[in-house]
């Protein structure tokens, strides 16, 4: 596994192929024309996520991802805290494989830290083009 990339879980979830995802989401990064700092994926439940987006964002409510935010110029550095139940019940609602949904999150939250935003129509379609073209790249 890549020294800057790092994989946590705060729950019954192991996370396959680290390296690969590691190397994918360097070279996306790279990509973006951007440099890669310190990227901790955290992996946990939706009640643990809760309790961040209150305790940080002041919001109630589930969620599948948050991203923080630490980078600097161009170098891209975040913790990404992703709810496992949410991601497996956003697969199973949007009929789509569990890894592919996770994969999905993951990109998401490297896109955000990239500077991508997706607050409106327009930002969501081009974070959803980003998103998909990421997701093709993947080994």
């Amino acid at each position: 596994m890549d020294a800057n990339i790092l994989f946590h879980s705060e729950c019954d979830f192991t996370l396959s192929k680290q390296d690969t995802r590691s190397r994918w989401i360097i070279n996306s990064i790279i990509n973006e024309s951007k440099r890669v700092g310190e990227l901790c994926f955290i992996f946990c439940t939706d009640e643990y996520l809760l309790e961040k987006n209150i305790q940080f964002l002041d919001d109630d409510t589930y969620t599948d991802i948050i991203t923080f935010d630490y980078c600097e110029g161009d170098i891209v550095s975040g913790d990404v805290f992703v709810s496992i139940e949410r991601v497996t019940e956003n697969a199973n609602a949007f009929g789509v494989d569990f890894v592919d949904e996770l994969d999905r999150v993951l990109i998401h939250g490297v896109l955000h830290l990239a500077g991508y935003q997706d607050k409106s129509k327009e930002e969501a379609g081009v974070m959803r083009e980003k998103e998909d073209f990421y997701l093709s790249l993947r080994s």
